[in-house]
């Protein structure tokens, strides 16, 4: 396979996943989630770097202990998960940048997907296919958590376990997006689609299809794009993306 088929697979499946994982956020109010937390995996990156290690690793690493200290604050505080994200994220920028070395810090913050690997491709899949697996497994909670935890307890269901898991499939689409997007655009890429596809749904599967749809057509047609105009892979994907959400506003159904 070629090294344009590998990008052109990788960036679609992530566009698939990040799409899919966006349309829970928007659902439960956590749109600027997904942004701040491809912000925390920049000091990770930054230490795999220093240390000869690969990004993805630190990069996943550092959303990981993000997410647990998370969920550990959340029980030690009335601030919900958003509020301490953010907390997490503007420490971590600021770490990220000291830390990051000069000549990477460029291809950290915007990505650079022509360094995708075949086992890149391979680890993409391999995600993508548990977070199809997995998501719908804990849907009910994630739907009726939005309503109420206190209801969503009452029947049983642990919450802040699914609210983990939940985060922790957010944290693995960003890691796996940041050569395609980078630290500051990743968030785009996971928002933005799902939000075209809240404007022409009115169930949650179509609602999911049509996110996932638009994630991969937004890195698809941002790749050949970026081809043809010379520019770097990453900001065209998310100007595609947010083309998309554009016309969308178009075709809105009336009580939608």
């Amino acid at each position: 396979m070629n090294n344009l088929g590998l990008q052109l697979l990788t960036a679609v499946l992530i566009g698939i996943g990040a799409g899919y994982l966006g349309a829970f956020m928007i659902l439960r109010r956590m749109s600027l989630v997904g942004d701040a937390l491809s912000h925390v995996a920049l000091p990770g990156i930054a230490i795999a770097l220093l240390f000869n290690i690969n990004p993805f690793i630190g990069a996943t690493f550092a959303l990981i202990v993000a997410i647990i200290g998370v969920a550990i604050l959340e029980r030690k505080t009335t601030l919900p998960s958003e509020t301490l994200i953010g907390i997490f994220f503007t420490l971590s920028l600021a770490l990220g940048l000291i830390l990051t070395p000069e000549p990477e810090l460029l291809e950290a913050l915007f990505g650079d997907i022509t360094k995708v690997t075949f086992n890149d491709l391979i680890l993409t899949a391999v995600s993508v296919v548990a977070i199809l697996l997995i998501i719908p497994k804990i849907t009910k909670g994630l739907v009726l958590g939005i309503m109420s935890k206190d209801l969503t307890r009452s029947m049983g269901i642990k919450i802040n376990m699914i609210n983990f898991i939940f985060l922790l499939m957010v944290s693995v689409v960003v890691a796996l997006g940041l050569k395609v997007a980078g630290t500051l655009l990743m968030g785009s890429l996971v928002i933005i689609p799902a939000a075209a596809a809240k404007n022409l749904s009115n169930s949650l599967s179509s609602y999911s299809l049509w996110a996932m749809l638009f994630g991969a057509l937004s890195s698809l047609i941002g790749i050949f794009l970026s081809i043809y105009v010379g520019f770097t892979p990453g900001p065209v994907i998310v100007l595609v993306s947010g083309a998309i959400f554009l016309i969308t506003l178009f075709f809105r159904p009336a009580n939608n």
